[in-house]
């Protein structure tokens, strides 16, 4: 399929400019009170924009930081140039480039490549997910309590009343550990690679998950939302799972139960 070789390509050439200066960006602006965004989004951005229109002038294109193209096209691409900006401002490498196409409204083609690791997660829909060329599938883990989680917290964290912070803290009780990389598309990718058994966040962004979302479908994952319905790409909520923990995961977010209630009736509720 010549268009997902265009998006690797694209998202190979993005990711060698951000690692360049990888910790050494000139400028941040905030564009909220944590929200940030560096030169160097703007310039992988330009990158991965301007190649799409060399190559496929007709498509329409939805980008982060503001490079939108309405087009009558079926093809809509979905970008991300730097998920990740606060570790790469600060030099902590878990930062990627994400890139969602969608044909007719379905995600049709997922690319997330994360340069500091030279890891490319790549998806055609029916196709399977793969790593670095090889397939990749969900892990078997059955159990939360022996599950290794991942997820974010909302950039409205210092003013918003629904932060993620109480399902953190009844999640952090009932599963192995929980990770918190700051990067939601790679998050994704690591569950499609067996590595997280199961992520959720909420307030995202289609940017931020439109590839990791055929990635983890095609590695064999199931998603919804919260409520177990449809993930909406403008909405945001998503559960990601191997599917094995799924309803368990399902289960302690529509669950009013308190962190601390461990013992007794409430608990065994969940």
């Amino acid at each position: 399929m010549e268009i997902i070789d265009a998006a690797v390509e694209m998202a190979r050439s993005a990711g060698e400019l951000l690692q360049g200066r990888l910790g050494a960006v000139d400028s941040v602006e905030f564009k909220g009170a944590v929200d940030i965004v560096t030169e160097m989004d703007k310039a992988a951005e330009l990158l991965i924009v301007d190649a799409i229109r060399e190559r496929f002038p007709e498509h329409g294109i939805l980008a982060e930081e503001g490079s939108e193209v309405v087009s009558t096209s079926p093809y809509r691409w979905i970008i991300d140039p730097l998920d990740g900006t606060t570790n790469y401002a600060h030099g902590f490498p878990i930062y990627c480039v994400s890139i969602g196409i969608e044909e007719g409204g379905v995600m049709v083609a997922g690319v997330v490549y994360a340069p500091a690791l030279d890891e490319i997660f790549t998806a055609e829909r029916g196709k399977g997910a793969f790593l670095n060329g090889d397939r990749i599938r969900v892990s078997k883990t059955a159990k939360l309590n022996t599950s290794l989680l991942a997820t974010g917290f909302p950039y409205d964290i210092r003013t918003s009343k629904d932060t993620n912070l109480d399902h953190f803290g009844n999640f952090a009780v009932r599963s192995q550990a929980i990770r918190r990389a700051g990067a939601a598309a790679y998050d994704l990718c690591s569950v499609a690679a067996g590595r997280f058994d199961g992520f959720w966040e909420m307030k995202l962004r289609p940017w931020d998950i439109a590839a990791g979302l055929l990635i983890v479908e095609e590695a064999g994952g199931v998603l919804t939302d919260f409520n177990n319905g449809q993930v909406d790409l403008e909405r945001g909520e998503v559960l990601a799972t191997n599917g094995l923990i799924h309803p368990e995961m399902l289960a302690v977010l529509q669950s009013k139960t308190g962190c601390r209630d461990m013992s007794g009736q409430q608990a065994k509720k969940l």
